[in-house]
């Protein structure tokens, strides 16, 4: 009998053979994408140490108080994607490795990617 993984487990492999080639470290950390059916959530990671350095999502205050509708589209994303920017630049982080979490480089992710390549943390 043939079995077939489920769409998160494979999301999950695709993430760790990904994580085997990519690490961040103090000088260009990783920004790790995650989606949940609801929200978007962003966090920069430091893999020698293993710490997280900050994040930005959809739950937090900043972004509630922008007052978008929904929490789960590209307006979203961006927004999110606008605020950890800001997180970048007032920590001083210059470059960072984006890490899409096994998601298609597609739609909020795609959003996102482009927002910090905009504000110059993305070659």
């Amino acid at each position: 009998m043939i079995k077939t993984l489920s769409r998160t487990a494979l999301r999950k492999k695709r993430h760790l053979r990904f994580k085997k080639k990519v690490l961040g470290d103090k000088e260009r950390p990783r920004v790790s994408v995650f989606r949940s059916c609801v929200n978007l959530y962003l966090q920069l990671v430091d893999d020698t140490e293993g710490v997280i350095l900050c994040s930005a999502s959809t739950l937090s205050k900043e972004f509630k108080e922008k007052g978008l509708k929904s929490s789960k589209n590209v307006a979203a994303a961006r927004a999110v994607a606008e605020l950890f920017s800001q997180k970048l630049q007032d920590r001083g982080i210059q470059d960072v490795v984006f890490d899409r979490s096994g998601y298609r480089f597609h739609g909020k992710v795609k959003a996102m990617a482009d927002v910090l390549r905009e504000k110059g943390f993305l070659s």
